[in-house]
């Protein structure tokens, strides 16, 4: 009897997954008026590998946005928090907890000041650097050892508060670079479907 349950488990669990599904995460603000903001460019990418793999993001739990589909012979499960920036955290770890995600199959995409605008950075770990959705990732995950991609939005000019310069949009000089960013920053995340990421961390930071 307790074999059967065992393999009806194993069976539930292979079915949905569990434990065998990388996931993606764009960090970022719900609510129309955070659209295409510097803050959101992590959202951005999620809605071109939605666009460019056809998993749309229809599912609602976890306290965000997600769809689940296949890639590259790959399960892979595209993840939109909603909890705001600073709490980020977590809908990644209800994420990584219900599927037993193993860190390694974790990739998480984000802005950051302390790169130029288009410029793109993947790493394995590091501290947060004042990112408060990378903070609040930190202290759900317990670790710093988490693949990422940073996506540069430079810092703004004296005189601006860093709030009102995340908050606000790409300037039209901007554009292109950060579309190019953004379409780049996509391709890592598909070559890592099929790569171990610190080949795609060598092939991208190049």
């Amino acid at each position: 009897m307790f074999q059967k349950i065992l393999k009806r488990q194993a069976k539930v669990e292979k079915e949905e997954g569990l434990g065998q599904m990388k996931v993606m995460v764009g960090l970022g603000n719900p609510g129309r008026q955070y659209e295409h903001t510097r803050h959101n460019v992590g959202f951005d990418v999620i809605h071109e590998l939605s666009n460019r793999l056809n998993i749309p993001l229809t599912q609602s739990k976890f306290k965000g946005l997600y769809g689940i589909g296949q890639a590259s012979g790959q399960k892979l499960l595209l993840l939109k928090p909603l909890t705001y920036m600073n709490l980020s955290g977590e809908s990644i770890r209800a994420v990584v907890d219900y599927y037993r995600i193993e860190l390694e199959d974790l990739l998480i995409i984000y802005d950051d000041l302390d790169l130029p605008v288009g410029k793109i950075r993947l790493r394995q770990k590091g501290s947060p650097g004042g990112h408060n959705g990378i903070k609040s990732t930190v202290a759900h995950l317990g670790t710093q050892n988490f693949n990422r991609i940073r996506i540069g939005i430079d810092r703004p000019e004296p005189g601006m508060s860093v709030p009102d310069y995340v908050l606000g949009r790409f300037s039209p000089d901007e554009q292109m670079s950060i579309q190019a960013a953004v379409a780049k920053s996509a391709d890592a995340c598909e070559a890592w479907l099929t790569k171990p990421f610190i080949q795609v961390m060598n092939e991208y930071n190049q």
